[in-house]
């Protein structure tokens, strides 16, 4: 098939194309940028800015600058369509179009971004590449569909079609990594070396039960932008520290909740281990969790049984400490805010730095790591001997001490 393509200058969105098939149907396919018309918009506006590629570095108005961008829409589109199908040669002519016969546009593909431009760029590389090392269980199932938003369905009959994986494309020192689901995905990355990018390319608007119609342009671009947010707050609560958080205080300590007493989740206990581990599994689902859902993912972890009693004990003390949530005339629960933030921090901080760290002194851990180890072990050892604190001695004096408090207490009782 003979196909022509124009490259056209648009005074409202700047660069774009139009394809035209010579061959009956005659299809066209239509492509412009919704940041350059932007652009274009904000100039005409007053509006002072910074470039960023394809996008906004910084500018004078932002509030303005974000409603420009709400604009775009169906009918902004549809009079580029217009004003240049009135210009370009085409196979149907005015009286094909007066007897009924004419193109009426669809979307083919609809990318939706949101960027966060950092204010020193020196550290957007590094923390980009921590971002998508910490996130490469993006593409899975139960992350899929709270990122999307849609249902997932497993098993033989009616499963959701598509591939459920995450992509980490290289293209030189630039990393990209994109999470599908059916026909469309997200995905993320630097931008000029100075701004996260978070996309939502969505191929196939019927995946998100969307119509493909023009006239649809404003729901699919807000449902887009709803995914890029969920991605994001998933993503924020996993890069956040709850230490100094009342719900870490809370979950680590024995509380009064209620009236019942509430017993601690402690940091370090293999079983509250392999609880917060089962949770932090259970993350993304949309659906919740059971006692039954519950106790095979925490038994895999702990590597021993897990009873019904205990499971309920334990879904107890979640609940009492706020950490979980039961549905309404349910007997399934989610996680709470706390909840999510206290799973995720207590399986990272276990696996990716206690366990590193009690076997640091031993290959393969970094040499480096291991000759600071010896250093401060070093370092720790002469100050004891400086201050005349030999092993010894401290174990004498510890024994003396608590053989002090263990009289004290007898004779206090």
């Amino acid at each position: 098939m003979t196909c022509f393509y124009f490259y056209v200058w648009d005074s409202e969105f700047g660069p774009g194309f139009i394809k035209i098939c010579s061959s009956f149907p005659y299809p066209i396919k239509v492509w412009v940028n919704g940041h350059e018309w932007a652009k274009r918009q904000a100039t005409t506006a007053g509006i002072g800015f910074t470039e960023l590629s394809n996008g906004f570095a910084a500018c004078t108005d932002p509030a303005a600058l974000q409603t420009i961008c709400d604009r775009l829409g169906p009918t902004q589109i549809q009079a580029f369509i217009t004003r240049w199908l009135n210009r370009l040669p085409t196979p149907l002519t005015d009286v094909d179009e007066v007897g009924g016969y004419w193109w009426e546009f669809s979307m083919r593909q609809v990318e939706v971004s949101y960027t966060l431009v950092f204010d020193a760029p020196r550290h957007a590389r590094s923390f980009l590449e921590a971002l998508i090392r910490d996130n490469l269980d993006l593409g899975r199932p139960d992350t899929i569909e709270v990122i999307f938003g849609r249902q997932i369905r497993n098993g033989p009959q009616r499963a959701t079609p598509g591939v459920f994986k995450t992509k980490v494309v290289t293209r030189g020192v630039d990393v990209t990594v994109n999470a599908f689901y059916k026909h469309s995905r997200i995905k993320q990355y630097l931008k000029d070396g100075r701004a996260l990018r978070i996309e939502t390319v969505i191929n196939s608007p019927t995946d998100l039960r969307i119509g493909r119609r023009l006239h649809n342009l404003n729901e699919l671009q807000d449902t887009a932008r709803a995914i890029n947010h969920r991605l994001l707050d998933a993503e924020r609560v996993g890069q956040g520290c709850v230490l100094a958080s009342p719900a870490f205080e809370r979950a680590a300590r024995p509380t009064l909740e209620d009236g019942g007493r509430a017993p601690a989740l402690r940091f370090g206990d293999p079983r509250v281990m392999a609880l917060t581990g089962a949770l932090a599994i259970t993350v993304h689902t949309v659906t919740g969790f059971t006692n039954r859902s519950l106790r095979p993912l925490v038994a895999g972890l702990l590597g021993a049984p897990y009873s019904m009693s205990q499971a309920s004990y334990d879904l107890r003390r979640l609940r009492l400490k706020g950490l979980i949530r039961r549905l309404p005339h349910s007997n399934t629960y989610i996680l709470t805010p706390d909840g999510l933030r206290i799973a995720i921090f207590y399986t990272k901080i276990y696996q990716r730095v206690l366990v590193p760290l009690t076997a640091a002194d031993h290959p393969p851990a970094p040499p480096p790591l291991r000759q600071a180890l010896k250093t401060i072990d070093t370092a720790v050892t002469d100050y004891l001997t400086a201050a005349r604190l030999h092993p010894a001695a401290c174990l004498s004096a510890h024994q003396q001490l608590d053989s002090t408090v263990k009289t004290g207490a007898t004779k206090d009782r």
